[in-house]
């Protein structure tokens, strides 16, 4: 394969006073000493089969692609609201839009959805802070009903007070955000790529989408305590029996032996998971997880697995580690149990063995602090996997795209102002849908045949009847696997990323660690029937060709996600300052 080594030189001039979070809010970052001229890491030499050399993976919570780019690129822009114009050229993308759903919707005209039936509505940034969906791994299926996607308001449809249209009654799943509040996200697909066509791997929540980003896999689950029997139509269930005397998860359930997990409901993973690989390849990596570091005491002090930060949009204050959000932690051979701190910064994304036995205490899962530290102490890992603090995630119910956009405009901010930038990818996905509308849907490529948990295209059915499940980690065909899933949003943000770009090659969570492999590990596939030796490759994003990373640096205000003008902001080298303790 072609190797690429690019050193990094000279930081570019970039903008001075780029706001960054620091406790709940955001402050003002002075501009300091300019980086030195010349900043090399580990990562950089290693042998690469594309220019990039470190990837960051933004992880974010329960969005589809209809709730954020429903009319992308065609904005309301109301007085008094950030405004967004698109560009020429822009290309069209599936979406409601351009598929005329925005009215006749089947979801309003089936009558089976009942007084909750509704036509997709434009949500306002005023409500920002919805409800949270039903998400779970059989009703995502029944709202799709064998691939018509008309029964949303039934089967996920959740409701709140307030608002207009239907946001009061199970319709509010049809609401959709535009590029007046998801100003950011609209922002950096113009100005980077885009995809249309990438789903989760499976139907269901947030765990079996941190599992999938990672391992692309959900079977081979076994269960250290539990109060659930396997799924039931009338008792939901976080697990069914795979058919082949083993275990699927299905549903979000929390890692064994984390000291902020339930006591009651554990749950470890036996395959390998992307980690695995790097540290066999010795290849720098790092999970960073908002709340993980249990020593940070907040602004309001709160510390330990309940500390928490006060999100005015959502009006509550909102703890900031979600357990079963965290990838690694569902593996041995990459969990961090007790949430121990790294014995350095220049440990960080390393496995140290001095003594040929013991590794690093962080075991390569640390807080999301320990990111910002070590890229300005020039120790910035080959991969990195990012979970915002719970308020910035998206999630909704307890987080919102305000909130959101603002934590993913820093991170994008930080790394544009470093010299690692050139050869750097910002992979910004999310785990699920949330159950939020979207009528996209993928042809099932691996059925399952759980008598009650499977449900798309009749009881007990997901996918054509007879067909073959694939293999799971005993390599046999197992159930509780069934898709692609819902559609979700996922952009490339990039020197190397296409400008203006939407790639229709279909991908899904699990094209995140193909690329991995693919750039860092010569194709080397993970096996055991993860669903990185099936998923389609996000290359068609990126223009390795040509003038080398030509795409320029894209700086977001935090707060509105519109551009910040050299014209209006002084312009000078600078690193900004990582007072964030999330």
């Amino acid at each position: 394969m072609p190797c690429h080594t690019v050193l990094a030189g000279p930081a570019t001039a970039v903008i001075a006073g780029i706001l960054v979070a620091s406790g709940s809010g955001f402050a003002t970052v002075a501009a300091s000493a300019a980086p030195t001229t010349s900043v090399y890491t580990a990562a950089s030499a290693l042998a690469t089969s594309t220019p990039i050399k470190h990837v960051v993976v933004i992880y974010q919570e329960n969005v589809s692609f209809d709730h954020y780019f429903a009319t992308y690129p065609n904005a309301t822009n109301p007085v008094g609201e950030p405004a967004f114009t698109a560009a020429a050229n822009t290309p069209s993308v599936n979406n409601l839009a351009s598929a005329h759903l925005l009215t006749n919707n089947p979801n309003a005209t089936n009558t089976a959805n009942g007084a909750n039936a509704a036509e997709p509505f434009r949500l306002d940034r005023s409500q920002a802070n919805t409800s949270d969906q039903n998400h779970a791994y059989t009703a995502e299926q029944q709202a799709y009903d064998g691939g018509r996607a008309d029964l949303f308001p039934l089967y996920t449809g959740k409701a709140m007070t307030g608002g207009v249209g239907a946001f009061g009654t199970k319709g509010q799943v049809m609401g959709y955000f535009d590029g007046n509040t998801t100003t950011a996200m609209w922002n950096y697909a113009q100005h980077f790529a885009m995809s249309d066509d990438a789903y989760t791997n499976t139907y269901g929540p947030s765990t079996p989408g941190a599992l999938e980003v990672v391992s692309g896999q959900t079977n081979g689950m076994q269960i250290v305590a539990t109060s659930k029997q396997p799924f039931t139509m009338s008792a939901y269930s976080y697990y069914i029996k795979d058919g082949q005397g083993g275990l699927t998860m299905i549903n979000d359930v929390d890692p064994a032996h984390d000291v902020c997990s339930s006591t009651t409901n554990q749950v470890m993973m036996t395959g390998r998971n992307i980690g695995d690989l790097l540290n066999t390849g010795k290849i720098s990596w790092g999970g960073f997880m908002g709340g993980f570091n249990l020593q940070t005491v907040n602004p309001n002090g709160t510390t330990g697995c309940k500390r928490s930060t006060y999100s005015p949009i959502v009006g509550a204050d909102v703890n900031d580690y979600i357990q079963h959000h965290n990838w690694f932690q569902y593996f041995a051979s990459t969990a961090n149990p007790k949430h121990a701190r790294p014995s350095s910064i220049a440990a960080i994304g390393h496995t140290l063995e001095s003594d040929g036995k013991t590794v690093d205490p962080a075991n390569h899962e640390y807080g999301m602090q320990d990111f910002f530290a070590t890229i300005q102490a020039g120790n910035f890992p080959a991969v990195s996997y990012l979970k915002a603090p719970a308020y910035e995630d998206g999630h909704a119910g307890y987080s919102d795209p305000l909130d959101e956009q603002a934590y993913v405009v820093k991170v994008v901010n930080f790394l544009q102002q470093h010299p690692q930038w050139r050869d750097t990818v910002v992979i910004v996905t999310w785990d699920d849908s949330d159950g939020w509308y979207d009528h996209a849907f993928a042809t099932t490529t691996n059925p399952s045949f759980d008598h009650q948990a499977d449900q798309l295209d009749g009881p007990g059915l997901c996918g054509k009847a007879g067909a073959t499940p694939m293999r799971g980690v005993n390599g046999k065909p197992v159930n509780g696997r069934c898709g692609p899933g819902t559609r979700i949003p996922f952009l490339v943000i990039s020197p190397w990323a296409k400008a203006n770009y939407v790639s229709n090659t279909p991908i899904s969570q699990a094209s995140v660690v193909r690329f991995i492999e693919d750039n860092w590990l010569g194709g080397q596939r993970l096996g055991d029937g993860s669903f990185d030796a099936t998923a389609g490759s996000i290359m068609s994003m990126f223009n390795f060709s040509g003038r080398a990373g030509a795409n320029t640096p894209l700086y977001l205000d935090p707060n509105n996600g519109t551009p910040l003008h050299a014209a209006s902001v002084p312009m000078e080298q600078t690193r900004a300052a990582a007072g964030v303790e999330n």
